[in-house]
C-alpha cells in the first residue's frame, strides 16, 4: 500500500476543514470525494441564493410616495404571489397572503424537541425605492471581481471604488451590479432571497429549530411597511429585519424621522402695479430654505449627525411648496429641528402676513435604540451568530429606518441584519454572491442558537 503526505484545506462560509496525516491512497480517495461533495453542496447553496435573487429583481415592485393606499402600487402583489407559490412548494406552514394589503406570512414549525424554544421571526420588504426606476432590471454578473472600477454597460456610467470603498473588500467574489439604467433591487430583494433560501434549507435539513415566522411587507421604502403588519397573527417573541448592507452587521440604532411640508400662499398681481401688494410665493419659498443651516444636509453629515433634507420643491408667484425630511439620532436634537421649522414658518407669517405659510409635520418613525436597550439579548444572539460564521460583528448607527424600528415600538424587538448589498436606491447598487451566502449562514446560526435557549 502506497502512502503519502496530504494537506487538505477547504473553506466554507469562513469555516476551514483541515486534515494533515500520513494516509493510504484509498483514504486520499475518500478525502477527495468528500471535498467534491462539500464543494457541490456549497455551489448548490450559492446557486439557489443567486437564482432566487435574480428572479425577484426582475419583478418591478417600486413603491410610490404619492399614493395613499397600502400597497402604494399594485405591482408589489406580483412578487407577493410569487413568494406564496414558492413557500407552498417548499412546504412552509400557515401561509397567509393579505390580498388587499400585500403582506405575506408563513411559518416553519419547530423541530422535534424544540417546541419550547423562543419563537423567532425574519422580515424583509418587497418594494424598491421610488428614487430610481426598478423596471426591466438587467443585472451585470462579474465572477472573480478584480476590485477595480466597473463600467455599467447600459449607460456607460462607472461604479467607482473611490465612491464605494467597500468594493476593494469584494475582490475575488462574484459581484452583481446594475447596468446603470435602473436600481438593482438588492434593497430589499436580497433580504427576501436570503430568507427564502434559509427557509428552504431549514425545512429540508435536520438543523434543530423552534417555531419560525416569516414576514414580507410592502411599502417600507415610503415609510408604511409596518402600518398594517399583523402582530396578532405574527406570533414571534422577537425578530430580525434582513435589510442592511454589510453581512456582518447587526444594527439597532436608527434615525428619529419626520416629514415636513411648507405650503406658501402668495399674492399675485400685475408686476407693474405690485409695489407693497405682491407676495411672490416662489421667493418666500427660497427664503425659507435660506433660513436652514447649509451644512446640515445629507451631503455634509455622517454617523449620528442629523440633517434637514429638501426632497422636492415647486411653485410660482401664487403658490409654492417645499417638502423636507428631518432626521436625527438624538431625540432632543430631533425635536429641536422640528421647532426650528416651526420658528421659520412663524417668522414668515409675521413678515408677510398671517396665513402666508402653513407648516405640516408628521412623525415617521423613532430610534429603536430605546426599545433594544431593554432587550439586549436579541443583539447578543445576532452577534454570536455572526461570529460563528467567522466575521467580526459590527453595529453602526443606521442613517435611515427599517420596518424593525416601527415594529420594535409596536412590541416586537426587531434589530436589522445585513444582506451584503451596498449603494442602495440608485444605479450604483451592488452586492456580492458570497455576501448573500454569508447572510444565509447568519440566519441559520441565529435559528440554531435560539433553539438552544
Amino acid at each position: 500500500m502506497y502512502c503519502a503526505e496530504v494537506l487538505f484545506v477547504y473553506t466554507m462560509s469562513q469555516v476551514q476543514i483541515c486534515a494533515c496525516t500520513r494516509i493510504g491512497i484509498w483514504q486520499m480517495y475518500i478525502i477527495e470525494l468528500l471535498s467534491e461533495m462539500v464543494y457541490k453542496l456549497r455551489s448548490e447553496i450559492m446557486d439557489k441564493t443567486i437564482e432566487n435573487f435574480l428572479r425577484y429583481v426582475k419583478i418591478d415592485t417600486q413603491s410610490s410616495e404619492e399614493s395613499t393606499t397600502i400597497p402604494s402600487t399594485m405591482k408589489q402583489h406580483d412578487l407577493a404571489r410569487q413568494l406564496v407559490s414558492e413557500l407552498e412548494a417548499m412546504g412552509a406552514a400557515e401561509i397567509t397572503y393579505d390580498k388587499e394589503h400585500c403582506y405575506v406570512y408563513a411559518t416553519i414549525p419547530a423541530s422535534a424537541g424544540c417546541e419550547k424554544a423562543p419563537v423567532l421571526g425574519f422580515i424583509s420588504h418587497m418594494d424598491t425605492a421610488p428614487d430610481f426606476s426598478g423596471e426591466n432590471v438587467k443585472p451585470q454578473i462579474i465572477p472573480d471581481y478584480n476590485s477595480e472600477d466597473v463600467i455599467l454597460k447600459g449607460t456607460g456610467d462607472v461604479l467607482k471604488t473611490s465612491d464605494f470603498p467597500e468594493l476593494k473588500t469584494l475582490k475575488g467574489r462574484t459581484l452583481i451590479t446594475t447596468d446603470g439604467t435602473t436600481l438593482l433591487g438588492a434593497d430589499d430583494k436580497a433580504g427576501v432571497a436570503e430568507i427564502m433560501t434559509a427557509a428552504e434549507q431549514l425545512i429540508s435539513s435536520d438543523i434543530p429549530h423552534g417555531d419560525i415566522w416569516i414576514g414580507f411587507t410592502p411599502d417600507e421604502e415610503v415609510g408604511r411597511g409596518a402600518d398594517l403588519f399583523d402582530l396578532d397573527y405574527f406570533k414571534a417573541d422577537f425578530a430580525y429585519t434582513v435589510d442592511g448592507d454589510y453581512e456582518g452587521e447587526v444594527a439597532y440604532e436608527n434615525f428619529n424621522a419626520a416629514s415636513a411640508v411648507f405650503a406658501v400662499k402668495g399674492v399675485n398681481v400685475h408686476p407693474g402695479e405690485a409695489k407693497d401688494i405682491m407676495v411672490n410665493a416662489a421667493l418666500v419659498a427660497c427664503e425659507i430654505q435660506s433660513q436652514l443651516p447649509p451644512m446640515e444636509t445629507p451631503a455634509h453629515t455622517e454617523g449620528r449627525e442629523g440633517f434637514y433634507h429638501l426632497t422636492d420643491m415647486s411653485g410660482d408667484v401664487a403658490a409654492a411648496t417645499l417638502s423636507y425630511i428631518i432626521r436625527d439620532h438624538d431625540k432632543v436634537m430631533f425635536e429641536t429641528r422640528q421647532k426650528k421649522m416651526q420658528e421659520i414658518a412663524d417668522s414668515m407669517n409675521q413678515k408677510y402676513g398671517v396665513g402666508t405659510v402653513t407648516l405640516t409635520i408628521h412623525d415617521s418613525y423613532a430610534n429603536m435604540l430605546e426599545i433594544i436597550e431593554k432587550n439586549t439579548y436579541v443583539v447578543d444572539i445576532a452577534k454570536k451568530a455572526i461570529s460563528s460564521v467567522g466575521l467580526e460583528p459590527i453595529s453602526r448607527p443606521v442613517r435611515g429606518g427599517t420596518d424593525g424600528a416601527r415594529l420594535s415600538f409596536m412590541g416586537l424587538p426587531c434589530p436589522n441584519l445585513g444582506t451584503g448589498g451596498y449603494g442602495f436606491h440608485g444605479p450604483f447598487e451592488h452586492i456580492s454572491v458570497e455576501g448573500m451566502e454569508t447572510a444565509v449562514a447568519v440566519i441559520k446560526e441565529i435559528v440554531r442558537i435560539t433553539a438552544e435557549l
